[in-house]
Order: C-alpha cells, then sequence, then structure tokens
C-alpha cells in the first residue's frame, strides 16, 4: 500500500480541470501543477491563465509554466519535488528525462478506447467516422505516443444527435472519476497493465486544420452529417455560399425525395429553412455564423437576409 503519493499533475485545457479537481477533493498530495504559459488573449490581448492554472491558483497548488520542458532548471525543480507519480490531462508531448522522472512512473487520460484514435483529436475523429461508443484510456507513457499500457478504460456512448462538444462534456467528468480509480489501484498496488494491441487497419485522430474543416457535399448525408457534428462548436465545419464563409454548428438530415437544388447546391425558402445538397439528399442547416456576424439560427439570419 502507498501511502501519501506525492504527485505531479500536467494539463492544460477545460478538459483537464475535473480530473485535478478530483484528486485536491479526495485529498491527494498534489506537489506541483504544470501547465502552459499564459497567453494573450481577446480584443485586448491580455495575458490569459490556463483553465488548469485558474483551478490550481484557487486552491493554493504549486505552479509550474515552464516554455521548455527539456530545460534544466524546469527539470531541476521537478528533480527537487522527488515526484512518485505524474498524472498528464490534455498536456504537450514530454521529454523522456520528464516522464521518465517519477519513481512510478507517468500516466496519461486520453479521450479515447485505445489504441484506437491515437493523436491530437480523438473525440472528434470518432464522431466524424460515425462510431456509436468512445470512451476514455489511463495508460503509462512510453516512447512512441499514445502507445503505453492500458490501466484502465471506460465505455461512453455517442448518441446520434451528438456534437463533440456534447461527448467532450461528459469526457472530462468520466475522465476525472477515471484517473481518481487509476490512482487508487496504483496507491494500493493492486493493478495490472494490458498491452495495446492493434487488430487490422489502426483508426488514427491527427491534428484538425482550418483545410481539414471544409465540407465535401459530394459525399452522402450520413457523412456529411457525422463530419459536421464531429466539429461542432469547435474548431467549425465550414463551406462558401454565393462567396461567403459560412460555419456550420447545427445540422439536421432532410427526408425528402421532392426537393431539388438551385445551380449553387441548396434550396430556401428564404424564411424558415435551408438545406444544402448532398450526394443523396439534403443537409438542413439549423445554425450557422457567416464570416464576420454572429453566430445564430437560421430562421433568424433569413429574416434579415435573403438567397
Amino acid at each position: 500500500m502507498e501511502k501519501n503519493l506525492k504527485i505531479v499533475f500536467m494539463g492544460t485545457p477545460d478538459f483537464a480541470v475535473p480530473s485535478l479537481q478530483v484528486l485536491v477533493e479526495n485529498g491527494y498530495n498534489v506537489v506541483g501543477v504544470i501547465t502552459a504559459p499564459d497567453k494573450p488573449a481577446g480584443r485586448g490581448r491580455k495575458l490569459q491563465s490556463s483553465p488548469v492554472k485558474q483551478y490550481a491558483e484557487s486552491v493554493g497548488l504549486h505552479i509550474m509554466q515552464p516554455t521548455n520542458l527539456k530545460n534544466a532548471a524546469f527539470q531541476q525543480e521537478l528533480k527537487e519535488l522527488e515526484v512518485d507519480l505524474q498524472i498528464v490531462v490534455a498536456f504537450r508531448m514530454l521529454p523522456e528525462a520528464v516522464w521518465d522522472m517519477p519513481r512510478i512512473g507517468t500516466f496519461n487520460l486520453h479521450g479515447s478506447l485505445l489504441p484506437d484514435y491515437r493523436g491530437a483529436a480523438p473525440i472528434n475523429w470518432a464522431i466524424i467516422n460515425g462510431e456509436k461508443v468512445t470512451g476514455v484510456t489511463t495508460f503509462f507513457l512510453q516512447h512512441e505516443i499514445d502507445t503505453g499500457d492500458i490501466i484502465l478504460q471506460q465505455e461512453e456512448p455517442i448518441l446520434e444527435e451528438d456534437t463533440v462538444g456534447d461527448v467532450y462534456g461528459r469526457l472530462m467528468q468520466v475522465g476525472g472519476k477515471l484517473v481518481l480509480k487509476t490512482v487508487q489501484l496504483v496507491e494500493q498496488g493492486d493493478y495490472k497493465t494490458t498491452p495495446q494491441k492493434i487488430v487490422g487497419e489502426p483508426k488514427m485522430a491527427p491534428k484538425i486544420f482550418k483545410e481539414t474543416c471544409k465540407v465535401d457535399f459530394s459525399k452522402d448525408t450520413e457523412t456529411v452529417y457525422n463530419f459536421i457534428r464531429g466539429l461542432s462548436p469547435y474548431p467549425a465545419a465550414w463551406t462558401e455560399i454565393q462567396g461567403k464563409t459560412y460555419k456550420l454548428f447545427k445540422v439536421s438530415k432532410v427526408n425528402d425525395d421532392t426537393l431539388e437544388a438551385n445551380e449553387d447546391g441548396f434550396v430556401t425558402d428564404n424564411k424558415s429553412f435551408f438545406y444544402i445538397k448532398t450526394a443523396d439528399g439534403f443537409i438542413s442547416v439549423d445554425e450557422w455564423q457567416m464570416q464576420g456576424k454572429k453566430r445564430m439560427e437560421v430562421k433568424a439570419f433569413l429574416l434579415g437576409t435573403k438567397f
């Protein structure tokens, strides 16, 4: 039985906060929190702290914000903490000198059921690919990214109308509980790890760029529907209509064989609906954002703009 483990937590976005919070609220000895440096944000370009830093400050934890994880002074500071266990949730790649430093090791929480969807955007790609189930995995770090031995996994269903925002919100909470369970097992010394086995072609989750997010309406309705859901609300799928760019947030499938699109590939009554043609039907755009405007329901948009 390992008592009073000295833990360092590494994470940056809101996704990581419930995992840190659950450790603090269960009385674990978090001796340090490593997060991204503050960044200028918003119109005034004021420096903004990461969600993890904001939470860590609110509970008085020791915070480190290295710009370079290979920096000798940072690594020395980390070494002096004499850490037993490091936990990584939504952080950047670690050099071996950092992940190999703790006595027990470093484990990571990943937003997929590994070995599927290794990479930077696992939740997006699971929805884009039409998966019905995803989940979270805790695993010990080793050389190749997202390849370490699995400690625990927890499944989470993907519902027909879920966006990436919906699933992200639920996995944040499920992930926090799995991190706690993992630490409890490590503390008791009562855990087995399972090597990752890939069967067939691995499903990957590469980083998403703006170009990746353009919708290809020549594909079938189901594919287009999943693609838009998998990018909503962030970074958001987009398309061009009559020379303007629109981000698409909320869409639904249209079952109507009588519809005919115009030469621009859409049909609208300019009052209540806007449908875009796909390979085998139409997608109804219910909420979008025209370049330079705010996000709004299509019905409200059509009150002021006609095609």
